[in-house]
């Protein structure tokens, strides 16, 4: 009985984390408000304009990139590491952002005053890494194994010609560095309206699809002679995945380890449950970039660290303790 209320608790505990989170990423920042001014441009009286300026023009739109940015990347880690049972899955490492991150510095390269197509670079980046990676696992059976590897494999060719381009002009090198560390710093509400829409899409599917991704722990032949289409499954959890992870780094830049940071802790939260983790796994992903990005913004005001920075100094030694577990266990 008090298991079950523990699990019944677990996602209102986690919204309302989410909600405070919101609360602090709007209340906080590199200009103070007291209670006052917050209040008064919260509700946009008069005589506070320049408040409600800051708020509505600078944090909203800040806060809600923070909120799907973590959702769209812990959304996708999670089905990456589902559909490939491999714990170390995760857009960062299995070719997506990568790819992102060539087209970027491909139209960088090609339009370098264009940087409003820097986003649609992006997108369409990471989009065409999950479809090679989708075309070269389908030949080669569409299995975990072939998915993991085709990914690895593009990652390394999109980081090479990333590499390329960066060598050849260094003025290009310069402009992508701020997307290649990722941050949330001067997103506006009009380069959100794509991109969450297509999040909030993939997080509605897949928990359509959450029941028959928990067969997949079973390994692929009996969750076939249980009735699992395991091909049509994987493929669509791919799918969603990299759709969910192109739209964050559209105008989050490469976060990473987000991806493959968050699935494992809400795992451990809910008990390995796959409907429960595909539940909660946004919203913890979009806590962790959150606090993140508050963190990199108030402690060494008035000097902003990226929110990619602070990432990365999480999800390093968490993958490597992946790495020496795996060692161990093996």
């Amino acid at each position: 009985m008090k298991q079950r209320f523990k699990r019944a608790a677990l996602p209102f505990g986690v919204l309302a984390l989410l909600l405070l989170s919101c609360l602090l990423a709007l209340r906080l920042g590199s200009t103070y408000l007291d209670t006052p001014s917050f209040l008064g441009g919260l509700f946009r009286r008069a005589g506070f304009e320049t408040q409600s300026v800051i708020l509505y023009s600078i944090r909203l739109p800040r806060m809600l990139a923070g909120v799907f940015a973590g959702a769209g990347l812990a959304l996708s880690g999670s089905l990456l590491q589902r559909v490939s049972d491999n714990a170390l899955a995760a857009p960062s490492i299995l070719g997506i952002n990568a790819g992102a991150g060539f087209f970027v510095i491909l139209a960088l390269t090609l339009a370098p005053r264009a940087f409003a197509l820097l986003p649609v670079a992006a997108f369409c980046g990471a989009l065409l890494a999950a479809l090679l990676i989708l075309g070269i696992a389908s030949r080669l059976g569409l299995d975990r194994t072939a998915v993991v590897l085709s990914g690895v494999a593009l990652s390394a060719l999109f980081s090479a010609g990333i590499s390329f381009f960066s060598v050849l002009d260094a003025d290009v090198l310069s402009s992508y560095t701020d997307f290649s560390v990722g941050g949330l710093r001067g997103v506006t509400m009009r380069e959100l309206y794509i991109p969450i829409p297509i999040i909030l899409m993939c997080y509605l599917l897949a928990l359509l699809l959450a029941r028959r991704l928990k067969l997949f722990c079973l390994g692929d032949t009996l969750a076939a002679s249980l009735g699992v289409s395991v091909r049509r499954v994987r493929l669509t959890a791919l799918m969603l995945a990299a759709a969910s992870a192109a739209a964050a780094v559209s105008f989050a830049g490469l976060l990473g380890f987000v991806g493959l940071l968050v699935p494992h802790v809400t795992r451990r939260l809910v008990k390995h449950s796959t409907e429960t983790e595909l539940l909660l796994s946004p919203l913890c992903g979009a806590i962790l970039l959150l606090l993140a990005d508050l963190a990199g913004r108030l402690l060494f005001a008035p000097t902003e660290i990226p929110v990619g920075i602070f990432t990365a100094l999480l999800g390093v030694p968490f993958f490597l303790s992946l790495l020496i577990r795996r060692k161990h266990d093996a």
